[in-house]
């Protein structure tokens, strides 16, 4: 049986609830078994389970445990060398269905750790034993055809002979000679052979052998002669069918029996598991948390819920004990909450010592007891001639023989129900030998006696029920720190008392009562004050707080949009890029054209002209709004080293500016750049050639490269830097080019050279020969 104090705090109705949520009969057998741990190092594995457990719900969805049964004793059977029936084997193939199933569900969780994973492994699928025997037995007492060639074989034999039994009975039936002697014309079975029934009359007209009588007496059923022999077939096919039969169903027992122990220990496995995460089902129901332990006695309670009332109507409280504090006095009146507050402590510190997590906020404490001693209720026996003064005292005796340094008491109404002078002493009394002896004591009382003690006692803390005495009706919210106050006179009062009645009331109790009382009410009176303002700074403090996550949400947006519109004008900057480039190698290949037919006159100058002005005017538009106010710090001169801002590339000044516009130099590229788009460069100034004839010379085909390397780079980019070459050395008249690809996995060379097959200035291509590079450079040569 339940230990009494135990079932005192109901612990037995939580189990209950725990049982309903199991899957699995022998799990719900070991949740009404449960008992509370009394050392952390045995309470903590427990509570990392169900947090585990609770944590894959969260994140897989639970596995499920249902449709399996205990096996064990069928299996024992089976390694004894018995037979398994059709019903017993289905079973042992559904268990391993579920064990499968539950392995299967692990497996989704790949990657997340967790103190289950040594459960899971320990579970043994064989699904060929369960699709064997799913294949071989069709349901109860019913072996498919194809269990065995053999039994496939039997069953086809006794269909051809049924069937010539039928048939030579439908033609005895139809007649018209028998149909006369018959009853009706039907073709029915007596003890698996087939007859018909005849009339009692004219048993003598049909020969054969009766089988059975009617209960009237008046039918009699026969099997003619003609079908004797192929009911014996029958007969005989039907005794090799239960042979085989039997022997199908030995060797099923004695894959069973190969694997017994394997699947029975996984059965209790999964009996196991399936009660830890009913424990994690319990506690998404009951929105609990995992509590942080210690066996130091510090209990502190954030919001906690007594989980045996509806969680629409339960008032959450803070419940402190244990830490500058070892005893909790509660005072206040009756129906004011102050028994709910002692079975939530209690209640709460049992669940977490059985390992199940309860509701209350997060980072709420809990400590492992070794006892849990509890007064709560009326106990009075009439059998054993207890009151209820008499019962209290008995279960308070039986308190002080048990506590030490390692023990929760939780007491309710401590002294009442004898003289109240007489037991606010002997309350007195018993909490300072349970301190002495280093219990924990939560307790409750009406007496004023207490409230005093625990003020004037260091270590014993004063708590209420509050109460709102303007509708009469309880808070539940415990205050720790303030006395309660009986509200008698205020609550009779309201209830319509007559007002004299209170007064004379008042007059009898004592000046220390009555100063006691009204201290209380103004420490009461003061609490709520600051607890209004409290509430007002909290308020403000929200407030504060969304107003400022607001704003960081709206900075947040606006990077976020800052950093859309940079992206958005990156990308249409490469699409610009991408058309410029476009434009010049048209320019580039009409220059070509120009130059084989030998018509490279003014008309042309200004149409290359012309392009470049529009490439000037399509230049990046990020670079060009970010050119500022600036302004060249002195005017230019001839072999000044200039940036051209808006493609960020280096220039040499040709010649002294004209107007708002200077040539320069880029490379082999001269043109005509406006003056706010260029910077100077602090660089010594270039010696610039005069320029002798239009034609190009020799120094500037040095300044075409007759070597590219393209390794490191993508096939696309290697092409175009190909590309590039090409153009280079066409316009200046180079007609051999060296492409370094290096050797690798041949991508670059095959994507090249598949590009210099279509490309209309390459003569022929060729591999490098040794001292050249051999594969990994192509030769080209240009038109």
């Amino acid at each position: 049986m339940m230990n009494r104090h135990y079932k005192t705090l109901e612990l037995d109705k939580i189990l209950h609830m725990l049982a309903e949520e199991t899957s699995i009969d022998e799990a719900g057998e070991l949740a009404l078994l449960i008992e509370p741990q009394l050392t952390l190092d045995k309470v903590e594995p427990l509570l990392q389970q169900t947090e585990d457990a609770h944590m894959l719900i969260g994140r897989f969805g639970a596995p499920s445990f249902g449709g399996i049964s205990n096996v064990t004793n069928p299996l024992r059977r089976a390694e004894a060398g018995g037979c398994l029936n059709t019903s017993e084997l289905l079973s042992v193939a559904r268990a391993l269905r579920v064990i499968k199933g539950v392995r299967d569900w692990h497996a989704h969780c790949a990657g997340v750790g967790t103190s289950l994973d040594n459960y899971f492994r320990m579970l043994y699928t064989n699904p060929n034993l369960s699709d064997r025997i799913t294949a071989c037995i069709i349901g109860a007492d019913e072996i498919s055809d194809g269990a065995s060639r053999e039994l496939g074989e039997i069953r086809r034999r006794m269909r051809i002979a049924a069937s010539k039994a039928r048939e030579a009975l439908e033609k005895i039936i139809r007649s018209s000679t028998y149909q006369k002697y018959l009853q009706e014309a039907i073709i029915t079975q007596r003890d698996g052979r087939y007859v018909v029934p005849v009339k009692q009359e004219f048993r003598s007209q049909v020969a054969g052998l009766v089988h059975d009588t009617s209960s009237s007496g008046s039918t009699v059923f026969i099997e003619p002669m003609g079908v004797v022999n192929a009911n014996n077939d029958i007969r005989v096919l039907k005794g090799e069918e239960e042979k085989e039969i039997e022997r199908i169903l030995f060797e099923l027992s004695g894959l069973c029996a190969g694997c017994a122990t394997d699947i029975i220990e996984s059965y209790k496995t999964l009996v196991q598991l399936n009660l830890i995460f009913a424990k994690a089902h319990l506690a998404y129901k009951m929105k609990a948390v995992r509590p942080v332990m210690n066996d130091e006695g510090v209990i502190e309670l954030k919001a906690a819920r007594h989980p045996l009332i509806d969680k629409n109507r339960v008032v959450p409280t803070d419940i402190r004990l244990g830490g500058e504090f070892d005893t909790l006095v509660i005072t206040g009146p009756n129906t004011g909450g102050k028994t709910v507050c002692l079975k939530t402590l209690g209640l709460l510190t049992l669940m977490a010592m059985c390992g199940m997590m309860v509701p209350a906020s997060d980072n709420s404490r809990l400590s492992v007891f070794r006892r849990v001693l509890v007064d709560i209720g009326d106990e009075q026996s009439i059998e054993q001639s207890l009151s209820t003064f008499s019962a209290h005292i008995t279960n308070i005796i039986g308190i002080l023989k048990l506590c030490n340094r390692s023990t929760l008491a939780v007491i309710d109404e401590l002294g009442a129900g004898t003289d109240p002078v007489e037991g606010a002493a002997l309350a007195v009394a018993i909490l300072e030998k349970l301190r002495e002896r280093g219990a924990k004591i939560a307790a409750t009382t009406h007496y004023s006696e207490l409230k005093e003690f625990a003020l004037k006692t260091p270590g014993v803390e004063n708590g209420c029920c509050e109460f709102d005495v303007s509708t009469l009706r309880p808070t539940y919210k415990l205050l720790i720190g303030v006395p309660g106050k009986s509200n008698a006179f205020a609550i009779s009062k309201r209830l319509g008392m007559e007002d004299d009645v209170i007064e004379r009331a008042r007059a009898l109790t004592s000046s220390e009562s009555r100063q006691f009382e009204n201290v209380v009410e103004s420490l009461e009176v003061s609490r709520k004050e600051l607890s209004d303002e409290l509430e007002k700074a909290r308020q403000a403090t929200l407030a504060a707080q969304q107003k400022q996550a607001e704003a960081e949400k709206a900075l947040e947006r606006a990077r976020i949009d800052s950093k859309r519109e940079l992206d958005m004008a990156k990308h249409k900057a490469q699409e610009l890029a991408a058309k410029t480039r476009a434009q010049a190698y048209a320019i580039i290949d009409e220059l070509e054209q120009a130059k084989k037919e030998k018509r490279y006159e003014a008309e042309q100058k200004t149409k290359f002209k012309t392009g470049m002005k529009a490439l000037e005017e399509t230049a990046d538009p990020i670079k060009e709004s970010e050119q500022g106010d600036y302004k060249l710090p002195r005017p230019l001169q001839v072999g000044d080293n200039v940036l051209i801002f808006d493609i960020d590339k280096k220039a040499v000044v040709l010649e002294k500016p004209e107007k708002d516009s200077v040539l320069v130099q880029a490379g082999i590229i001269k043109t005509r750049v406006k003056l706010d788009n260029l910077r100077l460069l602090e660089q010594e100034k270039v010696s610039v050639p005069k320029r002798r004839e239009r034609t190009v010379t020799k120094d500037v085909k040095s300044l075409a490269k007759t070597e590219i390397d393209v390794r490191g780079q993508t096939a696309e980019e290697a092409v175009m830097s190909v590309d590039g070459a090409i153009d280079s050395c066409v316009l200046t008249n180079v007609h051999m080019l060296t492409i370094i690809h290096g050797k690798g996995t041949g991508v670059l060379r095959s994507r090249i050279q598949q590009y210099l097959r279509h490309h209309k200035a390459v003569k022929s291509f060729r591999l490098g020969t040794f001292g050249e590079g051999e594969s990994g450079v192509t030769i080209v040569e240009l038109k």
